[in-house]
């Protein structure tokens, strides 16, 4: 797994001859830097001797550079290379390819500066060490002038040339893709990034935030966290639903790289005791994105999360492509090709209740219909639909948007969120006047559905009589097609992970290899309770009878629960039994023959 910029700690011992390493880092042998290269290759085995030594005599006698003829003739790739010369200089080696450059540490100088040295700063090593991935580390100029520039205690280490363009040439993309362009004033927001970028004291922080910004969409990152830690600001994306560390923003850029944030989404940046939310609209490389910022007070500073939506989807809007099996999909299918009622997606913030509901919408979308959605956010954009975004500023709210939608001759109606008593009446009444009604509601399951809506006020019959479907849904780590291995999985290990089964599993399990980042998983598959209304469920709630009443009818009937979705799609090598247990919890049973 590629590691994260060396701590200090780590680093240091290094530079005294510890044993600390990270992936993509190679210590030298020797801290020597008094032998000859020809002499290091043949140390090193990189090369055949007769090869090195005519390479040799063609450099003394055609006055080209010992090193440009090893590439030339392909006596050595440049990766090796760059080993031998790290060697030489007894310096680290660095395999970019492998080794996480640090985005605030890369920020630290300018692209042409990098270009003219051939070197870029790739980890912040405590408050005052730079280390800096170079191709050439005799070249005392560069190292001299980026300490200048940065304020900063150089420690050069080697990396392959091809290596450090690519890496210069991403950051510079990674800058250049993100285009400010606010939702409401695209050019106004514009010329406020070109201002700022006229500032030569702002211009690092500014490059830096882009950055940022980029590689989590890059990475399809759902949200940013910038968490103050002490001095210095973590900053972590969420990536197939878990948290993973990408980069430390040091001390003096905390306070500009905040601000640069609440600039963006139009917020205060001189209100730091009270938490802010704003927005803003980016293109980045290419593509829509809408940022939703919640700036925090803690006790070490303000600290900023960002939840990234991407509008142009890049999710697969298909049952199937879901994670849904043959059995919860019919059921669902059925439901929502009702001409009328309501089908509600329930489970926590960021569970993909969203994208089932826009594919339930693709599928019903017909010049036939007329479908109305009131959102907040808009997170796709479907064409043939009329979209309508929540703004609470100007007195658009869901039951109020909801109400408006009920004059608009609507056929199916998609309502983001049912939060309050207002928003549910509303539904429920649409559903039952010759509407089809899909929302979404927070529950932990989906008999959990039905008693929530009558604890939020809603007449226990009219609730019975207009609900045609709930599912339920979590959102499960894929594992990695390219390094999952099999493994058996006994009764003992699934009972301690609350699942019981009479023969043991041959599954597969997590390994981790350069594809997945090193964590074993790729994407992301749903996990589904389908619950069918019928007769009996609509008389439990008529009747004001608990979720667990609700669901041992529900079971009886045919609906499975989350976890035995889980388990199936374990036994299915598509994800792992400790994912399962992740998601889920390990509290209940769920049975396998």
């Amino acid at each position: 797994m590629a590691s994260t910029p060396p701590p200090v700690e780590g680093a240091l011992a290094r530079e005294a001859g510890g044993d600390a390493a990270w992936d993509g880092v190679t210590r030298p042998r020797s801290r020597s830097g008094n032998r000859f290269l020809k002499d290091v290759i043949l140390a090193l085995g990189l090369a055949e001797a007769e090869r090195v030594e005519r390479a040799h005599e063609e450099a003394r006698m055609t006055g080209a550079t010992f090193e440009s003829v090893l590439l030339a003739h392909g006596v050595l790739t440049q990766q090796a290379l760059a080993m031998a010369i790290a060697e030489r200089h007894g310096l680290d080696h660095l395999d970019l390819a492998v080794f996480q450059a640090d985005m605030a540490a890369a920020s630290l100088i300018s692209a042409a500066q990098a270009k003219r040295y051939e070197a870029v700063p790739v980890a912040l090593v405590g408050e005052r060490r730079l280390l800096v991935a170079m191709a050439d580390p005799s070249n005392v100029m560069a190292l001299d002038e980026i300490a200048l520039v940065t304020g900063y205690e150089i420690v050069p280490a080697v990396a392959a040339r091809e290596d450090v363009l690519a890496l210069i040439s991403r950051f510079v993309r990674l800058d250049d893709v993100v285009e400010s362009a606010s939702i409401e004033e695209e050019h106004a927001a514009a010329a406020e990034v070109v201002d700022l970028r006229e500032s030569a004291d702002d211009a690092p922080v500014i490059k830096l935030v882009h950055s940022i910004i980029a590689q989590a969409v890059e990475q399809g990152a759902s949200d940013i966290h910038m968490a103050p830690d002490g001095r210095e600001l973590r900053v972590r994306f969420r990536v197939d639903g878990v948290l993973q560390d990408t980069t430390t923003i040091p001390r003096r850029m905390v306070a500009g790289a905040v601000s640069r944030v609440k600039i963006m989404s139009d917020l205060d940046i001189s209100e730091r005791r009270v938490p802010q939310d704003g927005r803003v609209g980016l293109q980045v490389d290419g593509k829509h994105v809408d940022l939703r910022v919640v700036t925090l007070p803690s006790v070490h500073g303000e600290s900023v999360v960002i939840r990234v939506l991407d509008q142009d989807g890049g999710v697969e809007l298909d049952l199937d492509a879901l994670g849904f099996l043959a059995a919860d999909k019919e059921r669902f299918e059925r439901a929502i090709r009702q001409p009328y009622g309501a089908v509600l997606v329930t489970g926590p913030t960021g569970s993909g209740k969203s994208t089932t509901l826009y594919t339930a919408v693709g599928m019903l979308n017909s010049p036939e219909k007329n479908i109305i959605t009131i959102e907040d956010p808009v997170e796709y954009q479907v064409d043939g639909i009329t979209q309508v975004q929540v703004n609470p500023r100007a007195g658009l709210t869901f039951a109020g948007g909801l109400r408006a939608m009920m004059r608009a001759d609507p056929d199916i109606i998609m309502v983001g969120e049912i939060r309050d008593r207002e928003t549910a009446q509303i539904a429920v009444e649409s559903a039952l006047t010759g509407h089809l009604v899909l929302s979404t509601l927070h529950t932990n399951d989906a008999p959990s559905a039905i008693t929530r809506l009558v604890e939020m006020g809603v007449e226990p019959f009219l609730v019975a009589s207009s609900i045609d479907c709930v599912v339920a849904q979590r959102l499960a780590r894929t594992l990695c097609s390219h390094c999952k291995r099999p493994t058996i999985l006994t009764r003992d290990v699934l009972a301690r992970n609350g699942f019981s089964a009479r023969v043991d599993l041959e599954v597969y399990e997590p390994v981790g290899c350069t594809r997945c980042g090193g964590s074993g998983y790729k994407g992301r598959l749903g996990l589904y309770e389908v619950m069918p209304i019928t007769e009996e469920i609509r008389e439990l709630a008529v009747e004001r009878a608990s979720a667990g009443a609700i669901t041992e009818v529900a079971v009886r009937q045919g609906m499975h629960r989350l976890r035995d979705d889980g388990l199936e799609k374990v036994r299915l090598g598509r994800t792992s039994i400790a994912e399962i247990a992740r998601v889920t919890g390990s509290g209940g049973s769920a049975g396998l023959q």
